[in-house]
């Protein structure tokens, strides 16, 4: 059997497929294989082609039209013939077992969907034996309803048997029926062992929460390679695995962090993602527990990104999937050295757009919004880190004298006794 684990990064050329739909025009399209190909570079494919076609809904046959399918064939042909092989094609939604069959039969290329490309990324930057369990058992999850097309070439063999006679195929099951049964019983009892091993984590994870003390934890949450770690560094003076790729952090640091005399829990947790795979957000449970069980949530964006109004959407949707919302949040707008505008000229009489909006101006309109609950900062550069620190400081030890209002004595300095 084998084991989907064990992923290793080899080069290869892919090609990107995506929709111009009623609900996302062609900026969004465009912007959303941005991400794609950055998470076919995450996974270590080089994006030589992108494909797009306006249609109002995915077809449920081949995703895109027949005319389109034939013109990635042509591509990928041609491409051949110069010697520079097509290595995959991906497209930007998750694809039934159907659509994979189809497409395949079609372009003769490995086929990924945007689930898949994911996964793999997982399966990649898992360490733990922890993080590669939540990985495998969400691939063998996305594996299960597509294992068909794994044995068309042992697929039931017809002809007429019984009393039914003629086409019927009652007591002629053929050899792929009897592999597919067997490998579907397989996965099935290999996950029914994963989750028994993960409910034994989610005890151990639960336990050492219990016996961490009175303090405060708070959560860093955010869109994937916003600069969470980066910061995570910086607060808690800890080297933690920091790189500009998507998902570079899978298990979840916990560290404890001393502000002035005030010690609380500092966790830096996966980064989400648009579309993230249900399967993923169901099988990292331990991981999002730090989210849960959290007393302040600190959401980084990234701010020089054109789409991180949207991003903070994402998070805050997936937060209120995973049961983590309603709870005291800092919005913390990070890399504001990389942030960029477009100056309107002085005849442009066209109306401003949030890409004319300087970051002064956007951030007037987001403290507006936020109150006191609104930073802007650079990790990199250790731009106003003192300014976070500050504000971390006076919300844990607020919501410290809530919980714990018999532990006051932590908030007293050397000048405070002296007096």
């Amino acid at each position: 059997m084998k084991e989907f684990v064990i992923s290793e990064a080899q080069t290869e050329t892919a090609v990107l497929v995506g929709l111009i739909t009623q609900t996302q025009d062609e900026r969004k399209t465009n912007e959303y294989l941005d991400e794609l190909a950055f998470l076919a570079e995450t996974a270590g494919a080089e994006v030589v082609k992108r494909f797009t076609q306006k249609l109002p809904t995915a077809h449920s046959v081949t995703y895109v039209g027949k005319g389109k399918l034939e013109e990635i064939r042509q591509y990928i042909r041609n491409e051949e013939e110069e010697e520079r092989e097509v290595g995959m094609v991906i497209f930007d939604d998750e694809l039934s077992a159907k659509q994979i069959r189809n497409i395949e039969a079609e372009l003769k290329v490995k086929i990924l969907d945007r689930t898949s490309l994911i996964l793999d990324i997982f399966a990649m930057r898992a360490q733990t034996a922890n993080a590669k369990t939540q990985v495998e058992l969400a691939q063998y999850k996305y594996m299960l309803p597509r294992l068909q097309r794994l044995w068309t070439h042992l697929e039931r063999q017809g002809g007429g048997s019984g009393a039914g006679g003629g086409k019927g195929s009652v007591g002629l099951r053929g050899p792929g029926e009897t592999q597919l049964e067997m490998d579907r019983r397989i996965i099935l009892n290999r996950m029914s062992l994963l989750k028994e091993r993960l409910a034994e984590i989610d005890k151990q994870k639960a336990t050492q929460r219990k016996n961490r003390g009175r303090m405060i934890r708070v959560a860093l949450v955010g869109y994937t390679n916003v600069g969470k770690s980066t910061m995570m560094n910086l607060l808690s003076k800890s080297e933690v695995f920091a790189e500009n790729k998507l998902f570079a952090t899978l298990d979840t640091t916990v560290r404890k962090v001393i502000i002035e005399n005030l010690p609380f829990l500092l966790s830096d947790t996966v980064g989400f993602i648009r579309k993230l795979p249900t399967d993923l957000v169901d099988s990292f449970k331990s991981t999002l527990d730090e989210v849960r069980e959290a007393d302040l949530l600190v959401h980084v964006v990234d701010i020089s990104h054109p789409g991180f109004e949207e991003q903070i959407e994402v998070v805050n949707k997936t937060l209120a999937e995973i049961g983590g919302s309603g709870k005291p949040v800092i919005l913390v707008f990070n890399k504001i050295d990389a942030y960029t505008y477009v100056e309107k000229a002085p005849d442009d009489l066209t109306p401003r757009t949030k890409e004319n909006l300087t970051l002064e101006e956007l951030m007037k309109t987001w403290m507006a919004k936020m109150e006191d609950n609104c930073l802007f900062i650079s990790a990199r550069e250790r731009i106003n880190m003192d300014e976070l620190k500050n504000v971390v400081y006076q919300r844990v030890k607020e919501l410290h004298v809530q919980k714990y209002p018999y532990n006051d004595f932590l908030y007293q300095t050397y000048e405070e006794e002296v007096e």
